[in-house]
């Protein structure tokens, strides 16, 4: 398998967003210029993105909308349905739970793991919060695929060895401290304070 930057994998979701917005406005047919304009990237950046897939359009008259928007579905495997474990119920967790983009795209969230025994044995959207001792047994039986963490940073490590010996290999975390896994295993970090951070700077360095 051809080893792909994370940062291509990133511009295609947001490709696949662009696309879908210009479906909705009826529109048919769009060039390489017009996707990389609306995304602050170069008409180049988005050709050679693609082209690690195959060929798209033709030279002269672009893309098929709808056609490219189901290619890059396929490609990040937005064509099936992912089963989906959220281990901590605290704020973050309970938002998560609640944010429907997930169910749209396919991703189904069917167990909820947590240590807080007044937690435990709870029902929410019909998701039932399970104590974590026991996510070997419910993960093989919803087969659980992919994991978001949402528990404080000194559990996280723990908690992704513990998932990965029940067989899961690919993680969204919202901890905000770096997890190690083999490299069979894919981690995904999703940290606010470090993009507020970012934030802070750019203000901070563009002050009058």
């Amino acid at each position: 398998m051809k080893k792909i930057a994370t940062s291509t994998i990133s511009r295609l979701s947001t490709y696949y967003r662009t696309l879908n917005t210009l479906l909705n406005k009826n529109i048919a047919t769009v060039s390489s210029e017009e996707i990389a304009h609306i995304n602050g990237f170069t008409s180049a950046q988005v050709r050679k993105d693609l082209s690690f897939f195959g060929a798209f359009g033709k030279r002269g008259l672009g893309y098929n909308v709808e056609k490219l928007r189901d290619e890059i579905g396929k490609i990040l495997g937005l064509g099936k349905k992912w089963n989906v474990a959220l281990v901590g119920f605290g704020n973050i967790g309970r938002a998560l739970v609640d944010y429907k983009e997930f169910k749209t795209q396919g991703f189904l969230i069917k167990a909820i793991f947590d240590n807080n025994p007044q937690k435990v044995g709870e029902v929410i959207n019909g998701i039932k919060v399970h104590h974590f001792d026991d996510s070997c047994k419910v993960a093989a039986d919803e087969k659980i695929e992919i994991a978001i963490i949402a528990v404080p940073a000194d559990k996280a490590q723990q908690v992704v060895d513990s998932l990965i010996g029940c067989g899961i290999k690919a993680y969204l975390n919202f901890a905000p401290v770096t997890i190690k896994t083999p490299e069979n295993v894919r981690v995904k970090n999703e940290n606010m304070s470090i993009e507020l951070e970012a934030l802070s700077y750019f203000l901070t360095r563009c002050k009058p």
